[in-house]
């Protein structure tokens, strides 16, 4: 939503301030919009294998939403991986073999039904806790594992942003092009009175003014919306890890989750007393 906010006022300041002094018609060159776009597009084309385009046009869309992963959504994954330690704890690792192999159908899983259907999240959190389940690998070698795991997750959510970067770094290139274009239209009319030649200077002229705006005004806000969601997705990951890890390391439940409590972002993060408050709440029901 803020996207469109911000377009708003980069076409009002842009366009709307030189609406005072100037004829908006004559930035309507239908063509170099044209050049430009169809320049912008063969680039991002051209620069990209097949899996980073479908990658990043399905990940714009995203951008103009808020983030699933909010507060509600860390008390839910906090308190579903509490309730899998404390079976745990209770009752031993091989008690939650069921619920791991078959997540959907598992009493525990099945109570936060907005985290099963996340299956990145689903799929990370059952490897490690089969894994654990399995025991033949030590809290070292898990770490390893998942930091390779988290690095190679991460590099792939933040190409959409660097793509788009990329392509934000080649338009005002596209403007200048298309402004040459003009010019040479230009030269090859040197004979006409002042008033055509000053109109077709002004209309090459135009694409660098696009190829500027459309650049630093539209797609170099979506790389950096897109490299900041990257980022924020990525912190459920890391909670998730540190609690298995803390597990592993023989805390308690208690104490394993506030590991990965502390790992939150601050504006999203629950308080220690509400945490504590909402576990007992939940396990009261």
């Amino acid at each position: 939503m803020l996207l469109i906010v911000a377009y708003v006022i980069i076409l009002a300041s842009s366009l709307g301030t030189y609406a005072f002094h100037g004829s908006l018609l004559a930035l309507w060159v239908p063509l170099e919009y044209v050049a430009i776009v169809g320049l912008t597009i063969g680039y991002f084309v051209g620069a990209n294998n097949i899996g980073v385009i479908k990658a990043t046009v399905g990940a714009i869309p995203g951008i103009l939403k808020g983030s699933k992963y909010n507060k509600a959504y860390y008390v839910d994954a906090l308190a579903m991986l509490f309730e899998i330690l404390a079976k745990v704890r209770k009752e031993g690792l091989m008690s939650i073999e069921s619920d791991v192999e078959n997540p959907e159908a598992s009493a525990i899983f099945s109570k936060y039904p907005n985290i099963v259907q996340d299956h990145h999240v689903i799929e990370f959190t059952t490897d490690y806790l089969r894994m654990m389940v399995g025991g033949n690998l030590n809290t070292v070698e898990i770490e390893s594992l998942m930091d390779v795991e988290l690095e190679t997750h991460h590099h792939e959510a933040a190409e959409p942003g660097h793509v788009m970067s990329n392509v934000a770094g080649a338009v005002p290139a596209f403007g200048i092009v298309v402004a040459v274009m003009g010019v040479v239209n230009v030269m090859g009319s040197v004979g006409s009175p002042p008033a055509v030649l000053g109109k077709m200077i002004g209309g090459a002229l135009v694409g660098t003014f696009l190829g500027i705006l459309i650049a630093y005004g539209f797609v170099e806000p979506v790389a950096k919306q897109l490299e900041q969601k990257a980022h924020s997705d990525s912190k459920i990951y890391q909670m998730i890890k540190m609690v298995l890890l803390a597990s592993m390391s023989g805390y308690a439940p208690q104490v394993a989750i506030e590991f990965g409590r502390k790992t939150l972002p601050s504006h999203d993060r629950p308080g220690f007393i509400e945490l504590e408050e909402e576990l007992k709440a939940r396990k009261g029901k």
